[in-house]
């Protein structure tokens, strides 16, 4: 798959998403450090990417419509835990999840530490 990673996430999330076969575009690489969310959006729309943010504004399914993209990843870890070590873990408990994959497009995934929730819009 191809996923395009939210500059909220650590910037060693491409490694992790690269290791387990997949392409992973960081958006401060193609020049979205620091934009608005409408337009990670779009980008990631135009380009077929995955969006993999902890920003939870992304959840609102009324503003970015799953069925409108290939997938919308929403990290959630315990508030306790939000380390960039609790997140990566997060992350590749989630790349493990190869099942979800196919599932994904047109939906909202929201990782959380005991659960990923897939729902579309």
């Amino acid at each position: 798959m191809r996923f395009l990673i939210d500059e909220d996430l650590p910037r060693s999330s491409n490694l992790l998403f690269h290791r387990y076969g997949h392409e992973a575009v960081d958006v401060r690489d193609v020049g979205l450090r620091g934009k608005k969310d409408s337009e990670i959006a779009a980008y990631a729309r135009k380009h077929g990417f995955c969006l993999v943010t902890g920003d939870f504004d992304f959840s609102d399914i009324r503003a970015y419509p799953p069925a409108e993209y290939a997938g919308i990843v929403v990290v959630n870890p315990s508030p306790l835990r939000a380390t960039a070590r609790a997140i990566l873990d997060l992350l590749e408990g989630f790349l493990k999840q190869t099942e979800l994959f196919a599932e994904l497009p047109g939906k909202l995934a929201i990782v959380r530490p005991e659960h990923v929730r897939v729902r579309s819009g």
